[in-house]
């Protein structure tokens, strides 16, 4: 009988010490390639999150979304802040949960549509919806552009800058970019007017989230969105709060009428 019970507390210690290994490992934070130019920014979110969890959260710059992709299907731990295309698809293969959002008054953008000046707009999407560029695995770009046009967009570019210059050059009827970039950037581009495709260029596509791979236990879940919350400076943030996980719904709305199979998207 001693020796049931001796062996029985022996297999409590032991699953006490893997539940502890298994807490306790390394935890990666992957952020998009454009981030390549904010690494010091990089680090301060994973060290902000390191210093107020006791965890161990290394930052990495993924050279390429499947990267992200192949990390979060894996057993390992992983962290991701990112915006809705990737989230989405992370929400449609059911590998991970959303934390938290940076709420910075842009947390929520859309994609529109931008053509050269004197054009219209509307007849651009009826009749030469194969020409309209866009920025390649971006809501605000793929999947905004094949949703206006029931998946026939076809002219993928880089980037938003991209596929304006697609337009500009001659090379592009029409490019759909995001909302918050296309204010930003629009001087550069004189020649280029902007359209709201109804139905599509809605801002409700969400910005910068943080999310957790499945692999990561609820608890330590909970751990790194009390964290986040509390450093909002190092995200650049006013506010960080808990994300509302029906924001989602609508980049994969937008993904279906695209016919953009977010399960099995190859970037």
């Amino acid at each position: 009988m001693k020796k049931v019970f001796a062996s029985a507390i022996a297999a409590a210690m032991l699953f006490s010490v893997m539940l502890t290994s298994a807490s306790a490992a390394e935890i990666i934070c992957w952020f998009p390639p454009d981030w390549s130019s904010k690494t010091q920014q990089a680090q301060d979110i994973t060290k902000a999150l390191s210093d107020k969890t006791g965890l161990t959260i290394k930052p990495q710059i993924a050279i390429s979304y499947p990267e992200i992709i192949k990390a979060f299907s894996s057993t390992s731990q992983n962290l991701v802040y990112v915006g809705s295309f990737v989230q989405a698809i992370i929400k449609a293969k059911d590998l991970g949960t959303a934390l938290v959002q940076n709420i910075d008054g842009k947390e929520l953008y859309s994609g529109v549509l931008v053509y050269i000046k004197g054009r219209n707009p509307e007849d651009i999407l009826k009749n030469s919806p194969t020409e309209i560029a866009f920025a390649k695995a971006a809501s605000s770009g793929e999947t905004a552009a094949k949703a206006a046009t029931g998946g026939k967009a076809n002219l993928a570019r880089a980037s938003h800058a991209e596929a304006c210059t697609a337009v500009v050059t001659g090379r592009a009827q029409a490019g759909v970019v995001k909302n918050w970039w296309w204010e930003k950037n629009k001087d550069k581009f004189p020649t280029l007017d902007m359209y709201k495709i109804p139905g599509i260029s809605i801002e409700k596509n969400p910005d910068n989230i943080l999310t957790a791979s499945k692999s990561i236990p609820a608890d330590i879940q909970a751990k790194i969105s009390a964290a986040a919350i509390a450093s909002s400076a190092a995200f650049g943030a006013p506010k960080m709060a808990p994300f509302d996980q029906s924001r989602l719904a609508f980049p994969l709305e937008l993904m279906k009428k695209g016919h953009i199979d977010p399960k099995n998207y190859t970037f």
